[in-house]
């Protein structure tokens, strides 16, 4: 039945969430588009996912909102009723992505392979992707078009950024200069690093580079707070956004950074997606699974040193994909190392520039 001889009708996608997971999906509804031009795309996401996504054309999305508990669910296969899709592609495995996928009426449901999936995940599939053990998360994204029949060997975003976006951008920074933005704050805790290291980068950044220096992130209590610590250690000035930018504005700063610097959360793939390079900084995480994709160079790492502290292992001996979060993980990386991916980064750039 894999892969497809032809075109399907219909294909649905879930991925909920988080914003990097669906932006490494977004490969996979190009990989379609491209090949499949006829074939309709129904996505399911979750709200805030679905800010960000829906400037993309050519898809029906469906947004499944959490806060409306089982309600979500009943929602869902009333929108559903009486229809039915040639491809289910069930991108997440957690238990609220295998209800939702329970709700979608599928001749083939394809989901993750044994090693990668949880929460009883493949009972609720009819095939999986192939397995692997070690692949980074855009290529087992990818992985889901490649099993279905397309040619998908590398990652094509095409993500689209809004002329009101660009204009918000083009009035909040300034003209002439290289911008940092330092997105600081993940949605897991234990991946943040201190604010005095961020402050430390940004005033060598400043100082060193003549770089205007941009703070980014959401409106949530720990987001604003790390943006005034970090501001309140710098000895420079920074552009302080946090809170006060949208996702479509959030996608049109990062395209517009030259350089980004975030712990492993959403604006670092995004970025990615949008061609910036991203220095990683990475403990909880390995980068070589979730690094900024086309940015594993510039990466600070030290996952392999949190695995053989807090677990008495080597990253190898660990189930691809594990998490690291305990507390102190993220004082593994050293501000010096950060700083000297920063000179590199910079560097390649004005190389960059000289050869245009």
């Amino acid at each position: 039945m894999l892969p497809l001889k032809s075109a399907p009708q219909n294909i649905c996608i879930v991925r909920l969430s988080a914003l990097g997971d669906v932006t490494h999906a977004v490969p996979v509804l190009r990989a379609i588009q491209r090949s499949w031009p006829q074939t309709r795309v129904t996505w399911i996401c979750a709200a805030l996912e679905y800010k960000l996504l829906s400037c993309l054309e050519g898809v029906r999305f469906i947004v499944l909102d959490k806060k409306e508990g089982w309600g979500a669910y009943l929602k869902l296969r009333r929108e559903l009723a009486g229809e039915s899709f040639d491809v289910m592609l069930q991108m997440q495995t957690s238990a609220r992505a295998n209800l939702t996928g329970a709700c979608v009426k599928a001749g083939i449901k394809l989901g993750w392979d044994k090693y990668r999936a949880r929460d009883f995940h493949r009972f609720f599939m009819t095939h999986s992707i192939p397995e692997t053990r070690q692949e980074h998360q855009v290529q087992g994204h990818l992985s889901f078009a490649r099993t279905i029949g397309l040619d998908a060997p590398e990652p094509v975003w095409d993500f689209p950024v809004s002329d009101e976006a660009k204009a918000f951008v083009d009035s909040t920074l300034p003209v002439g200069k290289q911008i940092l933005l330092i997105s600081p704050c993940s949605s897991h805790p234990s991946r943040n690093w201190h604010a005095d290291h961020y402050a430390a980068v940004a005033d060598h950044a400043i100082v060193h580079h003549d770089m205007a220096v941009v703070l980014s992130g959401g409106p949530t209590e720990l987001e604003r707070a790390t943006g005034e610590a970090i501001q309140q250690a710098m000895k420079n000035q920074p552009i302080n956004l946090i809170g006060k930018d949208t996702l479509p504005q959030l996608a049109a700063l990062l395209q517009r950074a030259d350089l980004v610097l975030s712990p492993d959360a959403g604006p670092a793939h995004l970025a990615n997606a949008l061609g910036t390079a991203v220095i990683g900084l990475h403990a909880s995480t390995w980068s070589l699974r979730s690094g900024p994709y086309h940015s594993l160079d510039l990466c600070v790492d030290k996952f392999t040193e949190a695995a053989q502290h807090f677990r008495g292992k080597s990253p190898q001996e660990l189930r691809w994909g594990t998490r690291i979060e305990a507390p102190g993980v993220m004082d593994l990386v050293e501000t010096d190392a950060v700083i000297e991916r920063l000179d590199f980064a910079v560097g390649r750039l004005k190389d960059q520039s000289r050869s245009h």
